[in-house]
């Protein structure tokens, strides 16, 4: 009995300071690179967004409705104080997080949520900024809120992404139930809206002299967008999203672009049955496309030299698969390679460290960050 014990604590040891408990393995090759993965920390429920502040330490979203402070050891704070009210149902909850691009100076950082009705079960993407101190977060403000609210836990988005000028991306979704929303101009339902920092329009954008549209819209006809960066060279927005049943796609957000969902898209519904069309004419085809859906969350490119290999690819979590997937683009931005990494656990963030390796949150009760660096660095 003395014995069996003794196996067993060393077992849950074992899981606690690897990633063997959570079927990933400890060590990946992969075509260009053999991979090490640690994990940072453990305890997570359902990490979802997650970001580096200036001194290495990460901010992370808990869909549940927490946001902790990680650092470089894995030691978690408590949940930060002075969020506003979340309504955490089926994908609703607590979602993306990033920083200002002047952090150093402002200490103001930005995150989404699903934004509840006070006395309903009515919701919308919603984004947030605030002062992040030690213990908390303060001079709370609502920048941004979806509307129309409606009663559906579902297809929330929502990625967030600084541009170059400084004006804030949201992704949005199609909420599941108003897909033909996202061909319609006066809603937020499938939009990539664009806004400043403290939730004013700006003057460049696509729809602010038209009066049928709402002025924060980008463009639209998409789905669920999931995953959204910028390219490092040219600023564009890259972003994913979420198909039906086949069809997840990756795009350049292009402003006044339509997209095409529900009017074409390369996946059915689910059970089977045609949606629409694949192609159609003033609507955008996908830089790319997977049938059967990957489920991709998160999307990152990497430019670091600790993946020597991997400088230029683009890098997709994949929720379904439970995979890293890594992506090389030519000179058309078509994709011209693509590798499968299995990770063993869904993945619904992917970041590039400043230390140039790459990080993952994993979805679960009990997610992860795992930390990808290659087994004999240079």
């Amino acid at each position: 009995m003395t014995r069996n014990l003794a196996l067993l604590f060393a077992s849950l040891t074992l899981c606690l300071s690897s990633a063997a408990c959570a079927n990933t393995p400890a060590q990946i090759d992969s075509e260009q690179a053999s991979i090490k993965v640690e994990v940072v920390t453990s305890g997570l429920q359902h990490p979802w967004g997650m970001t580096f502040l200036p001194d290495g330490r990460m901010l992370v979203t808990e869909r549940t409705g927490k946001l902790r402070i990680v650092d470089a050891d894995g030691n978690k704070s408590e949940p930060l104080n002075g969020l506003p009210e979340i309504l955490v149902k089926n994908q609703g909850g607590l979602l993306d997080v990033t920083i200002d691009p002047m952090f150093s100076e402002n200490q103001r950082i930005y995150f989404s949520f699903s934004e509840p009705v006070s006395g309903s079960e009515k919701s919308s993407t919603a984004v947030a900024s605030a002062i992040l101190e030690e213990q908390g977060l303060s001079e709370l403000q609502v920048i941004f809120s979806a509307r129309p609210k409606i009663d559906t836990g579902h297809h929330f988005g929502s990625r967030l992404v600084f541009d170059r000028e400084g004006a804030l991306f949201i992704t949005l979704g199609d909420r599941g139930s108003q897909r033909q929303g996202a061909q319609e101009l006066d809603s937020h339902y499938g939009k990539v809206v664009r806004v400043l920092p403290n939730g004013d329009i700006p003057k460049d954008n696509p729809y602010t002299d038209n009066d049928k549209a709402l002025s924060d819209i980008w463009s639209y006809g998409h789905r669920n967008i999931q995953g959204a960066t910028l390219h490092p060279q040219t600023g564009e927005l890259w972003t994913h999203e979420h198909g039906p049943q086949g069809g997840d796609e990756i795009n350049i957000a292009e402003a006044t672009k339509n997209y095409g969902w529900p009017e074409i898209t390369y996946g059915e519904e689910y059970g089977g049955g045609e949606i629409g069309d694949t192609k159609k004419s003033g609507m955008e085809q996908p830089l790319h496309y997977w049938v059967p859906s990957i489920a991709p969350s998160g999307m990152t490119f990497y430019t670091a030299k600790t993946f020597s290999d991997w400088q230029g690819n683009l890098l997709v979590g994949s929720l379904k698969f439970r995979q890293l997937v890594r992506l090389e683009l030519g000179d058309d931005n078509k994709v011209t390679h693509e590798e499968r990494i299995d990770i063993g656990q869904r993945v619904r963030d992917v970041r590039q460290g400043p230390d140039g390796a790459v990080y993952l949150l994993t979805d679960h009760p009990d997610g992860q960050i795992l930390r990808l660096i290659p087994s004999n660095p240079l």
